[in-house]
């Protein structure tokens, strides 16, 4: 299968093509890499995703087949330089890919989203040369994938308050506890792990390590029977006296709570597009199915009570996007996205629900039962408000914001 900087330079002929397949009035005002990444990635989901997505769910099957092809594709390292084994592409690129990906299947969406977003990208920023060659270019073409283990059992939104331990014994880390709701737990073959290494200093005392997975006195909880995304697995990670080099810490030691916000500051780009993949897809179904069905002698997308919600779902789907597309050339421009982030992350997963919702109430019997992929995408688009931070967390990360730029202005 040939790699995205391949088909990047096929030519006009197919972005044109991909203008008139999507209703996006702003995608042809991209590079022409972007606009040619986003109808690779459509083409790719619509034949591999499309039709495979409705088993992946209710087999709660991991679409090893397919991570593979995305891998192939280099969409599971997106903005890791070449000579490392990724794409060489920025996050906006990333942010198409993912959200083309996610309408086509949200469970592919978010194991891309975990490798690119919360394992590679702190490995790039702070990790060395050696851990970048032994962490980070393996995990490039979709043979391997990584997790991230912040959450666990009590901590919930409070990331400073992790219980895990690391205490170092001559040349090894010594770690301790259990981490909880782990994407890709299950076929990840390494972890970037936050555990606390000096108690007194609290969330100043929070370090990263970098934990292979065969390794002993590290072993996995039961895998969780969730409400959506049930092509991708979520464990627990459990340490028990597990052992590891002591170069496999990442960064400094006390810098884990600044890897971990910085990490999801740049997972929430990834979040917010999957959520859009997912009111995209749910906005798509909708029209489809208003066109198709007959009542009182008309389709129903004739009548104005329909139309009022794909207005609307229309409307916050570009407005998300927008947002997203916003985070993500901040990033790439190395200015502060923090805010950004939050409000992107925010927006496309509450817009992603709300679609979702109007879309099965738009197909009514039929949205409801699982011939339609519509009740799929009611239950993926929920944990969107949830993970990589709720949507309570969301509103405190932008109010913080608002406050001190109004405050100093």
């Amino acid at each position: 299968m040939k790699s995205l900087r391949h088909i990047c330079n096929i030519g006009q002929s197919l972005i044109r093509s991909s203008q008139q397949q999507r209703g996006i009035a702003s995608l042809s005002s991209l590079p022409e890499t972007h606009q040619m990444l986003q109808k690779t990635c459509r083409d790719f989901a619509n034949n591999e995703l499309v039709p495979n997505a409705g088993r992946f769910d209710r087999e709660h099957l991991y679409p090893a087949e397919q991570i593979r092809k995305m891998g192939e594709l280099g969409l599971m390292a997106v903005a890791v330089p070449d000579n490392l084994g990724g794409t060489g592409l920025d996050n906006l690129a990333y942010a198409i890919a993912m959200e083309e990906i996610s309408r086509g299947c949200a469970s592919c969406g978010v194991i891309m989203s975990v490798n690119n977003s919360l394992y590679l990208s702190p490995l790039m920023e702070f990790g060395s040369e050696k851990q970048k060659e032994d962490f980070v270019s393996p995990f490039t073409d979709g043979s391997r994938v990584g997790c991230f283990a912040l959450s666990e059992p009590g901590n919930g939104s409070d990331a400073g308050a992790a219980s895990t331990t690391a205490v170092l014994k001559g040349d090894k880390w010594i770690l301790n506890g259990t981490k909880a709701w782990i994407t890709n737990g299950y076929e990840a073959e390494a972890a970037v792990v936050l555990a606390t290494t000096d108690k007194g200093q609290k969330h100043k005392g929070i370090s990263a390590f970098i934990v292979p997975k065969n390794i002993a006195g590290f072993s996995l909880g039961k895998k969780e029977d969730k409400l959506g995304i049930r092509g991708s697995s979520t464990c627990q990670l459990i340490f028990e006296d597990c052992e590891i080099p002591k170069e496999n810490l990442l960064g400094q030691i006390g810098y884990g709570f600044k890897i971990a916000m910085k990490t999801l500051d740049g997972g929430r780009i990834g979040i917010a597009s999957q959520a859009l993949g997912i009111a995209q897809a749910s906005l798509e179904l909708a029209v489809d199915y208003a066109n198709k069905r007959l009542a009182f002698g008309k389709p129903i997308s004739k009548l104005q009570a329909i139309q009022s919600k794909i207005a609307d779902m229309s409307l916050q789907v570009e407005s998300s996007r927008l947002l997203t597309w916003r985070a993500a050339w901040l990033k790439d421009h190395k200015q502060g996205y923090t805010k950004e982030a939050a409000m992107a992350k925010l927006a496309a997963s509450e817009t992603a629900t709300y679609c979702a919702h109007q879309s099965l109430q738009i197909l009514g019997g039929m949205g409801y039962v699982t011939d339609m992929p519509a009740e799929r995408y009611y239950r993926d688009a929920r944990i969107t408000e949830i993970y990589e931070g709720t949507s309570e967390i969301q509103r405190l990360v932008i109010a913080g914001a608002v406050l001190k730029e109004l405050s100093n202005s």
